[in-house]
């Protein structure tokens, strides 16, 4: 007599192999977007723990700056950014050849630029992390900060001190040969990468491999000075060479490089030591 065969329904069991399936992946998923949640909290925690660290480095390098001049109370001082006409003539030496004797070329001034100041920066937020310290400068009795659009107003202490030397001996030559109350005005100083190619769009003339990338290098306008009292009005010829005879005893005493810019109407000038 024949065996009966027993069909089973398979139905429920396979039911049940889908369900575990199922949870078992509803279960990974849920895994996975509480570990990216957790994952993305913890890139939060990290970022606000960078801020800080930048945070703090900037409070460190504002502890370190030196030379910074107070803010004058110029409240009750006039600014002429030209000269005040009638300009009495002054004492200084006419025969002096400016292009003659301020003739360092780039090559000069980079490598002592190099040798004292910082690495070159990409960008403007890169100044808050400069291999060396670097000094802010601000308007003072001896000089004027022009409004810079293509530099930052900083320097290495080095050239900060040159500059402070250099604006002090013009004013107090001034006054021993007759008075006037002029400061020179500083038009460019650190430069980045950044501000370079700026203003390279401006100035096709401009070079890319600058000596103002390394914090060591100003420009003094030679064509303009700032007026503060117009009582003894100078020429501005006579100021460019009172500030020209200053620059030549300063560069033979072995403290800066200078070079004559046409173009631009500035001496350029790079701290040596």
């Amino acid at each position: 007599m024949a065996k009966k065969r027993i069909v089973r329904d398979r139905r429920p069991r396979l039911r049940f192999v889908f369900g575990l399936v199922a949870l078992l992946t509803l279960s990974m998923a849920v895994i996975m977007i509480t570990t990216a949640f957790r994952v993305r909290d913890n890139i939060a925690e990290q970022i606000d723990f960078g801020q800080l660290r930048i945070d703090m480095k900037a409070d460190s390098l504002r502890a370190i700056e030196i030379l910074r001049p107070e803010p004058l109370d110029t409240s009750a001082r006039i600014h002429l950014d030209e000269m005040p006409p009638g300009g009495l003539r002054l004492p200084v030496d006419r025969s002096i050849r400016i292009g003659r004797e301020f003739a360092d070329l780039n090559p000069t001034h980079l490598a002592s630029a190099r040798r004292i100041g910082i690495s070159p920066l990409m960008s403007d937020d890169d100044a808050w992390f400069p291999t060396r310290p670097i000094v802010k400068l601000e308007t003072c009795e001896n000089f004027y900060i022009d409004r810079l659009t293509h530099s930052l107003p900083y320097l290495v202490p080095e050239a900060a001190v040159l500059l402070n030397d250099i604006a002090g001996a013009f004013r107090d030559s001034l006054t021993a040969r007759g008075g006037g109350d002029y400061r020179v005005k500083v038009t460019s100083l650190l430069r980045t990468e950044a501000t370079i190619r700026r203003l390279r769009r401006r100035n096709v003339n401009a070079t890319s491999n600058s000596a103002h990338l390394y914090g060591t290098t100003f420009d003094i306008s030679y064509s303009n000075f700032i007026c503060d009292s117009d009582s003894i009005p100078r020429t501005a010829e006579d100021l460019k060479l009172l500030l020209a005879e200053v620059l030549r005893q300063f560069r033979s005493e072995g403290r800066c490089w200078v070079k004559h810019e046409r173009k631009q109407s500035c001496f350029h000038i790079t701290v040596r030591q």
